[in-house]
């Protein structure tokens, strides 16, 4: 049993094969195909964008993009973006076209980094990168167009993993004070003993099956096991106070739900702000597929709103 999909949703996932006992890869042709899936075409956004070098963890130098409208000037709101890819895929460029639209509305400037990948660098890797990469985007700022004081993480799927582990990170470091945290379908905890993990074992664009491969490859041995960071899976937190407001959705037909939905409500119990949105039958990654739907013109939409309220009066979101 598990929840339906929407309708629309579905078509597209059965047209591909994906809506019941979909095929378990194996983790070299899962990492192959998310190293070389096809990526949006930006082109349609109207924005100026530079390559930048970012210092990575133990000083390795990191390659990152900065994008900003136009007519930016001065010092206003910075995204340091997060791609997704499984912990083992993707490139600086992947999932923006859900952020670039952000930058358009609220003229915030995007800094996306391409962190290092396991399983050729596994944990601590990818999140001390994103750590470092924060931090030197925050050191940086004033060249950047951006405020440090309005300075927010996001991230897609794995992006968004790495984001609320950069978060505790900063918390607990003394870091960059973040104004807000934007998690997307985020992946958050290695051990698969969550209902919609169950549910969704093998059905989806993300089953239980790719999230155990992923997992494996960041932690090797240790997936699973007691000797695991809540740096590498936040969901293993003990403690989720004096972290910055968060934003969390995902779809309530996806292998992730609970653990998003989890990790909010912990939030919420450690005296903390978060908004959570569930948005009904849809899979991982859900916008992507039918990006012109109503459903995810919504998402879109909210997203967007919550990002202006947190701009505009950070307390009260």
């Amino acid at each position: 049993m598990r929840p339906p999909y929407d309708p629309a949703v579905e078509a597209v996932l059965s047209a591909a094969g994906l809506v019941h006992d979909a095929p378990v890869p194996a983790a070299d042709s899962l990492i192959a195909g998310l190293r070389t899936a096809n990526h949006e075409d930006l082109s349609v956004f109207d924005v100026v964008r530079r390559d930048i070098t970012v210092d990575g963890y133990r000083g390795a130098a990191l390659t990152g993009t900065v994008f900003s409208r136009p007519d930016h000037t001065g010092a206003g709101p910075g995204l340091f973006v997060l791609h997704g890819g499984g912990m083992v895929g993707g490139t600086r460029f992947t999932g923006l076209s859900l952020i670039l639209p952000l930058l358009a509305a609220h003229d915030v400037v995007v800094v996306s980094v391409d962190y290092r990948l396991a399983p050729e660098h596994p944990d601590p890797y990818p999140v001390e990168d994103a750590y470092a990469g924060l931090t030197w985007t925050a050191r940086n700022a004033g060249d950047l167009g951006i405020d440090p004081g309005r300075l927010i993480v996001a991230g897609t799927s794995s992006g968004g993993g790495l984001a609320a582990g950069t978060a505790l990170l900063a918390r607990d470091r003394g870091g960059p004070a973040l104004l807000g945290q934007m998690l997307i379908c985020p992946m958050l905890d290695d051990r698969g003993r969550t209902a919609s993990a169950r549910q969704f074992a093998r059905s989806g664009t993300w089953t239980g099956a790719h999230n155990r491969l992923a997992w494996s490859a960041l932690l090797g041995a240790r997936a699973g096991t007691s000797d695991v960071s809540a740096y590498a899976a936040p969901a293993r937190a003990s403690d989720l106070s004096g972290l910055p407001p968060a934003f969390i959705d995902v779809g309530s037909a996806e292998v992730l739900r609970d653990e998003a939905v989890e990790f909010a409500s912990r939030i919420w119990a450690g005296g903390g702000a978060a908004e959570l949105h569930v948005w009904p039958g849809g899979t991982h990654a859900w916008d992507a597929l039918v990006p012109s739907s109503p459903m995810a013109r919504a998402a879109a939409e909210t997203r967007s709103n919550w990002l202006g309220r947190l701009i505009a009066a950070p307390a009260l979101v």
